[in-house]
């Protein structure tokens, strides 16, 4: 190729390692050689030269061994391919479990055999030990979501209450004033920010959030679990918000087998806008976010530490409410 484009094999060099300098017209006529060549930089020459994997970890924290991926896992997973793809960098993606062994460790092992340059954090917990561990080893990090405490770990910008002001009040306007909240796990930084948001707006409203519950994890099973023990209180509460939609659908069917009708006896709201959503009968009153969007951003700010070059931030949108078919003025 470097005789093609009439250059010296270390012209070449510069041009695809982005090292020393050369005119345009040169690295203009190296290109358009290697574009008739159909030649592209070897990925893992690259990273060698670079001393780096040019890859990034993910290390994702399943109930147990027989637990899927949830689709907020799968639309991170793809937001964060699609930005890393873009500037020739892998995703290596681990499912850990406390079956295990400890998460730390999972960490360590990723740090001190190199195999990634970076890792991107989620769920983010009360007392963290994580942001911590990830300055001992020197491994970048990004967190999607909002650190415990006034760590300074880089993270993406907060979604405050993350739209539950919004569905509080909108059931509110619709005339609900014993709503239920069944929410996330309670030492999750994220559940406990919504559900505080949640009891503020109906205590300045006037009205008694009752009750307000945590479940272990965001599954249907929980869920069910719980939305029984609400409905069988003796002044069940005539609305019902979930942390996610799965919770919310499941809440669905629960309701329907106590008998009542959803919504004109019991409005129930979801969180995250998922595809699922849409799917149910009636459609479901949700929280919409961006998962995928959130994925590209973290990927991003994580480049950017990385030292990497012309990563444009991705600006992100607000959750909001979308109101469906769940929900009903109070009958």
């Amino acid at each position: 190729m470097a005789a093609l484009a009439g250059v010296s094999p270390a012209a070449v060099s510069k041009t695809f390692n982005g090292t020393g300098s050369i005119s345009a017209a040169t690295e203009a006529r190296i290109r358009e050689a290697a574009r008739k060549l159909h030649w592209t930089p070897s990925a893992s020459a690259v990273a060698l030269r670079r001393a780096r994997s040019q890859t990034v970890g993910l290390v994702l924290n399943r109930q147990s061994s027989s637990s899927s991926l949830s689709a907020t896992s799968a639309d991170l997973i793809t937001g964060l391919e699609s930005v890393l793809a873009e500037h020739d960098y892998g995703l290596l993606l681990h499912l850990f479990t406390r079956e295990g062994g400890e998460e730390a460790t999972v960490y360590r092992k990723l740090s001190d055999s190199r195999r990634v340059d970076g890792v991107v954090l989620t769920d983010s917990t009360i007392g963290d030990q994580r942001y911590g561990l990830m300055r001992e080893l020197g491994l970048p990090a990004v967190l999607v979501g909002v650190p415990w405490g006034d760590d300074p770990i880089p993270h993406l910008p907060s979604e405050g209450d993350g739209g539950i002001d919004e569905v509080a009040q909108h059931l509110l306007s619709l005339g609900h004033h014993r709503i239920a909240y069944v929410g996330g796990p309670a030492e999750r930084v994220q559940a406990t920010i919504r559900r505080t948001a949640f009891e503020r707006t109906l205590r300045e409203a006037g009205a008694d959030p009752r009750p307000v519950l945590s479940a272990a994890s965001y599954s249907a099973a929980e869920s069910a679990a719980l939305t029984r023990s609400v409905l069988a209180a003796e002044d069940r509460p005539t609305a019902v918000v979930y942390g996610n939609d799965v919770m919310a659908i499941a809440g669905m069917r629960v309701a329907r087998e106590a008998g009542l009708r959803v919504p004109e006896d019991l409005s129930i709201v979801g969180y995250e806008g998922s595809v699922f959503s849409e799917w149910t009968e009636p459609q479901l009153t949700t929280v919409q976010r961006n998962v995928v969007q959130r994925g590209r951003a973290a990927a991003a700010i994580l480049l950017q530490q990385l030292g990497e070059k012309d990563v444009a931030p991705v600006e992100l949108v607000p959750p909001h409410l979308v109101v469906r078919g769940s929900t009903a003025p109070r009958g």
